[in-house]
């Protein structure tokens, strides 16, 4: 099969042939149509997250399963697919508790410690892929539903960890990034009120266009004094950090009103200091926020089916023009999210 192999961090993709992969026990084979290209498989290939290479990259998949191994049940030749992220063991308390994220046997992600999809073909334990329901036509748009289960799932779950109701007011920081601009989609669509707080200000228009009233651009103002104005000194309901800097993390807090909760996703993980006294008269929450589980994948997967959400996905290309997606990525440049195409 031919496929995009990273040889080392930091280094172009080389196309090669490699060889077709064989299920085992308990896998199965998917062929894939399209996957995904965002920021967390670009910090793979640029170094900043350690990996074993060679690698091929890449976990946002549209596929067909092509082949099972022994003892595999559920899935069958023909079935349309996507994959979970996290390699997971799916029988720990966690797993059985639909709260995957937290898995006890952990062995890695998908990409980063076995391969992924930039190929034609990839192999998985039969648990992680997730068949798509009737509705999602895989083959006509393989590049919107392989990002389903990151760019959509991942601020479906922030609607419910952050109890986000309709008329609430959340701020979200980095919203102009490929899964934060999918949080306003989403925020909106919880008929909540959203700000969108970024540096880049060429996306402002785009975060207006998927659901933002109001937008910060934080390179030029203080931002926990701008989301107070914003919101008439109330303060916001919500604040979900996919930066996750000191500076957007402490900003956050200090925007939260009454009973206000702020989450944090990943991004540079840095520390920072929050008043307890703060914490307490206001009643604060401050929460994190993992991947998702396989329930809010096939949620997200239904909504799109149903025609109620659909991503936001403005570059697609072919496999072999992973470079050029990628040198747009990592400065910055997609609205949205990009996808490659494999043919």
């Amino acid at each position: 099969m031919k496929a995009m192999v990273l040889k080392a961090a930091n280094t172009p993709f080389v196309l090669e042939d490699v060889p077709d992969p064989q299920p085992g026990p308990g896998e199965a084979v998917a062929r894939v149509y399209a996957c995904g290209s965002g920021l967390t498989i670009q910090h793979v290939k640029a170094g900043r997250v350690p990996a074993k290479f060679p690698l091929i990259i890449g976990h946002e998949i549209t596929g067909e399963i092509v082949e099972t191994g022994a003892g595999v049940g559920g899935l069958k030749t023909g079935d349309p697919v996507t994959a979970y992220f996290y390699l997971n063991c799916g029988h720990c308390r966690w797993c059985h508790s639909q709260l995957e994220p937290l898995c006890e046997n952990l062995a890695g992600n998908v990409g980063r410690d076995c391969d992924g999809g930039y190929a034609e073909y990839i192999k998985l334990p039969a648990h992680l892929f997730i068949k798509l329901p009737e509705g999602l036509d895989h083959k006509k748009h393989p590049a919107e539903i392989g990002v389903i289960s990151d760019a959509i799932a991942t601020p479906y779950k922030v609607l419910d960890r952050a109890r986000i109701k309709p008329g609430e007011t959340v701020a979200v920081f980095g919203a102009g990034g490929g899964v934060g601009i999918h949080m306003v989609m989403m925020a909106r669509w919880a008929r909540a009120r959203v700000i969108a707080v970024d540096i880049a200000a060429g996306k402002f228009d785009a975060c207006r266009d998927a659901g933002a009233e109001e937008v910060v651009d934080a390179s030029r103002f203080d931002v926990a004094e701008a989301l107070m104005e914003l919101t008439g000194g109330a303060g916001v309901d919500v604040a979900v950090d996919f930066v996750s800097a000191t500076s957007t993390l402490e900003a956050g807090v200090a925007a939260l009103g009454p009973r206000g909760r702020m989450v944090t996703l990943g991004g540079a993980g840095q520390p920072f200091q929050a008043s307890s006294k703060a914490m307490l008269q206001k009643e604060l929450d401050l929460l994190g926020s993992r991947y998702v589980s396989r329930r809010e994948i096939l949620d997200c997967l239904d909504l799109a089916a149903s025609g109620e959400i659909w991503p936001i996905v403005t570059d697609i290309r072919k496999l072999e023009e992973a470079e050029a997606i990628h040198e747009r990525v990592e400065k910055g440049e997609v609205i949205g999210r990009a996808a490659l195409l494999v043919e």
